[in-house]
C-alpha cells in the first residue's frame, strides 16, 4: 500500500498557531512520563493460565458462553456451537488461521454437505459482503488480541477481514488463541503505539468487541442484541 505524503504541514500548523495567538514550539512533542502508572499493575505477573481464569469469569458477566479446547478438537467444537445456534448461513474472514487450525475441511466440505451455506469475506465483491453479513445467522472470526479483564476480543480489519462479520450476523463466534491473551487494553494500546513508531502499517479499523450487543440507554435497563449479535461464544484454543 502506497503511503500518502503530507505537504506544508509545519507551515500550516504555524499559521494556525499564529491566528490563535500563541507561538508554536519548534521542539517535537514528547509523550509525558507519569509518576504513577497503575494501568500496568492490573494482573501484573499473571500467567496465561491465570489470565484464562480471569477471562472465563468475565464472560459470565457479559452474557457470553466460554469454551476451552485444544487445537485438535477445535473443528468439532466450532461445529457443535454452529449446530446449537441453528446452523447457517455463516460468514467468516478470509483468514489463513482457519487452515492452520484444521478448519478448512469443515468449512469447505462438511458444512456444505449439511446444506450450511458458508461465505468468506471477499474484497472483490464489495458491498455484497455486507449484504451477506446482514443475512448471516453466524459470524466467525479469530481474535487478534484478547483482553482478559473486560472479556474483549480485538479485531484488526483487513482486505479479507471485514468488520461486518462480527457486527451484523444474529450470533457471533470468536476463536481465541491462548497466546493472544493480555491483561487489559493497556497492553494493546502499547503494542499499537510501538507499531506506529516503527513505521509499520496497522489496520485502518480496530474493533474492540465485548460479548453480544448490549445497551442500557433506556432507563438503565440492560437490553441484549439491540445493535449487533444477540448471542456470542468465545472458544479459547490452547495453542501454547
Amino acid at each position: 500500500m502506497t503511503k500518502g505524503v503530507i505537504y506544508n504541514r509545519e507551515k500550516m500548523l504555524k499559521n494556525i498557531s499564529k491566528n490563535l495567538g500563541r507561538d508554536m514550539s519548534d521542539d517535537a512533542l514528547a509523550r509525558p512520563k507519569w509518576k504513577h502508572e497503575p494501568q500496568w499493575k492490573v494482573f501484573s505477573g499473571y500467567t496465561q493460565n491465570q489470565l484464562v481464569e480471569v477471562l472465563k469469569e468475565q464472560c459470565s458477566k457479559i452474557h457470553t458462553d466460554f469454551i476451552e479446547t485444544s487445537g485438535g478438537e477445535l473443528p468439532h467444537v466450532v461445529d457443535q456451537v454452529v449446530s446449537n445456534y441453528g446452523g447457517g448461513p455463516i460468514i467468516t474472514w478470509e483468514d489463513p488461521r482457519f487452515e492452520e487450525y484444521g478448519m478448512g475441511h469443515l468449512m469447505k466440505d462438511e458444512w456444505p454437505e449439511k446444506n450450511i451455506n458458508v461465505n468468506m469475506w471477499d474484497p472483490l465483491i464489495g458491498r455484497k459482503n455486507i449484504e451477506l453479513a446482514e443475512k448471516a445467522n453466524i459470524g466467525v472470526t479469530f481474535s487478534d488480541q484478547t483482553l482478559a479483564e473486560s472479556g474483549t476480543v480485538v479485531l484488526y480489519s483487513d482486505k479479507g477481514k471485514g468488520r461486518a462479520v462480527s457486527l451484523l450476523p444474529t450470533t457471533y463466534i470468536a476463536i481465541i488463541p491462548k497466546s493472544t491473551l493480555v491483561p487489559r487494553i493497556t497492553q494493546v494500546a502499547h503494542s499499537i503505539h510501538q507499531s506506529i513508531e516503527k513505521g509499520e502499517s496497522i489496520a485502518s479499523c480496530i474493533n474492540f468487541i465485548t460479548g453480544p450487543s448490549n445497551s442500557a440507554d433506556i432507563e438503565m435497563n440492560l437490553v441484549v442484541g439491540v445493535h449487533g449479535p444477540v448471542k456470542a461464544t468465545y472458544i479459547l484454543v490452547n495453542d501454547r
